[in-house]
């Protein structure tokens, strides 16, 4: 046995397979080396790129956080272009029409021009072949100051006191404050604070140098308030006009009264636009403006609160989500980003649809077939589930605002989107960032008459100096011609409103047959709750 151990032969073929066994050892070895060094690698690399995304999303995120809270340039969008386009106006007949001037129908002053005495080229004398005409618009920088004669009588009868008055005043006042400001001024005022967004003392400062008119802010400030007292009751006509629409678009944003966070609350109608500022932004609010009754179509950004209005027909923007899916798109990875690229594909299918139908490309039973395609993608889209918790939230908002998405499909005129309210409130937006808000309760009210009475004057292209002028003139209380008439001239009454219920609960219920001929019951209406 010793001896069969000791055969060279064998024991050269137990070393030759060791020394192979050995050697496959060692090339495994080598190979889990090389991958565990290739994983190392590519470890450090997706560190590195890690490192450099994190930094990246930091550098924007400062960046967002100081453009936020930078009120100078609130339209900055970061760097230039590598090619921007060239300002002004296009060349050739790219051009378009050429504007000028036009001649004034009136002219205050005549001034003749002398001609000159002699060429000044060599000296001879000059003969007039024509006169042509040039005109100058000017302003004139002066305050006109009015004297009233007032007689004060007294009655031989009943001994009462009766004093004049004359179409241009404003007051009755005399003695101490015999000496006022007249109404084209504190209107311009008005104008100033109220629609130009101009602080108090940059208003007294304009009168100041533009017509040597001396005020001061707080001057501009109360008799802002003495305007506002007198459209107070407009103010309250326009809510109640507002309560009587068919249609209403509705929207909110934060505003401070005395350093305390309130909302300005805005509903703007075809024809009216109603502000109030109230120190909350629950339903109590809402339905101290559009009332819990209101029965028309409501148009509003998807804020839970809008949908308490239980007999309204309701309208979510569709902008609004467009926008998110958008945002959400840049952000997420590519896995990530294609549920709200569907869903903003699909949104804008609708508003694509609608365009088509107002077009005349389509009939309505298309418009509501191609209505009801649409609302069965969605539907199977909502139905998966997602991974990714922004796409989680949004697939949980949309599953809510499903039955309000496409309204204005099924209602063809009412908006798809509440743009309406967004321009009021983009105005209010920036006379909150010239001053913040208002110091008193009293000038946050003075703030929501006036926005309303400006804002629907506009709306209506009607002059607010004129209808300011004339209210401050005015010696009793009166309603300005704001307010929405019908066809026979009078204010729409409670019967009008009755009829608009019934037709918003008919759609609700979808049962379409009550409404107007422009709308007739599609074959298969789809369902709408309000609740």
């Amino acid at each position: 046995m010793f001896l069969k151990n000791l055969n060279p032969l064998r024991r050269i073929r137990e070393l030759t397979e060791e020394l192979a066994r050995t050697r496959r050892e060692r090339d495994q070895a080598r190979n889990v080396a090389e991958s565990l060094r290739k994983e190392s690698e590519r470890l450090q690399d997706e560190k590195q790129r890690l490192e450099e995304e994190n930094k990246r999303l930091r550098k924007e995120l400062e960046a967002a956080q100081r453009a936020a809270r930078r009120q100078a340039a609130p339209f900055s969008r970061g760097g230039p272009k590598s090619q921007p386009k060239r300002p002004g106006r296009k060349s050739g007949a790219a051009h378009g029409p050429h504007r000028q001037r036009p001649i004034p129908n009136h002219v205050d002053e005549e001034i003749h021009v002398s001609a000159p005495e002699q060429c000044p080229a060599c000296g001879a004398a000059l003969t007039v072949e024509r006169v042509e005409s040039q005109y100058q618009e000017e302003i004139v920088r002066r305050t006109w100051v009015r004297r009233f004669h007032v007689p004060v009588c007294r009655c031989s009868q009943c001994d009462h006191r009766v004093q004049g008055r004359h179409p241009l005043q404003t007051s009755d006042a005399l003695g101490a404050a015999a000496v006022q400001i007249g109404p084209e001024a504190v209107t311009l005022g008005v104008l100033m604070n109220k629609s130009m967004g101009l602080p108090h003392a940059d208003a007294a400062a304009i009168l100041q140098q533009g017509f040597g008119l001396t005020m001061s802010r707080s001057g501009i400030c109360r008799a802002i308030q003495r305007v506002a007292r007198k459209a107070e009751a407009t103010w309250h006509a326009l809510r109640e006009a507002a309560r009587r629409s068919m249609v209403a678009h509705m929207d909110e944003t934060g505003w401070k009264v005395e350093a305390q966070l309130h909302w300005l609350w805005t509903v703007v109608t075809e024809e009216v636009t109603f502000c109030e500022i109230l120190p909350g932004r629950g339903f109590a609010e809402a339905t101290a403006i559009l009332g819990a009754e209101y029965a028309g179509w409501l148009v509003h950004d998807g804020w839970k609160v809008y949908y308490k209005f239980l007999r309204a027909a309701h309208q979510s923007c569709v902008a609004h989500l467009i926008r998110r899916c958008r945002d959400m798109s840049e952000v997420a990875t590519p896995v990530a980003a294609r549920f709200p690229l569907t869903v903003k594909q699909l949104l804008e299918e609708g508003l694509a649809l609608r365009d088509r139908y107002l077009s005349q490309e389509i009939s309505l039973h298309g418009l509501w077939t191609a209505t009801g395609r649409l609302e069965a993608k969605l539907d199977r889209l909502l139905a998966r589930s997602y991974q990714d918790p922004a796409n989680r939230r949004l697939a949980k908002h949309l599953c809510h605002e499903r039955p309000y998405l496409f309204t204005f499909l099924y209602c063809p005129g009412l908006d798809a989107t509440n743009n309406l309210a967004e321009r009021v409130m983009r105005l209010l937006v920036v006379i909150r960032k010239n001053w913040g808000g208002n110091r008193t309760a009293n000038g946050a009210q003075a703030q929501s008459i006036l926005t309303s009475v400006l804002c629907t004057a506009r709306q209506q292209d009607k002059d607010a100096f004129e209808l300011l002028v004339d209210l401050l003139r005015s010696p009793e209380p009166k309603l300005l011609d704001l307010l929405p008439v019908a066809e026979d001239g009078v204010m729409l009454e409670a019967s009008a409103v009755d009829s608009m219920a019934g037709r918003v609960e008919a759609f609700s219920a979808g049962n379409l047959s009550s409404l107007p001929a422009v709308l007739p019951p599609p074959e298969n209406p789809c369902l709408f709750s309000s609740a």
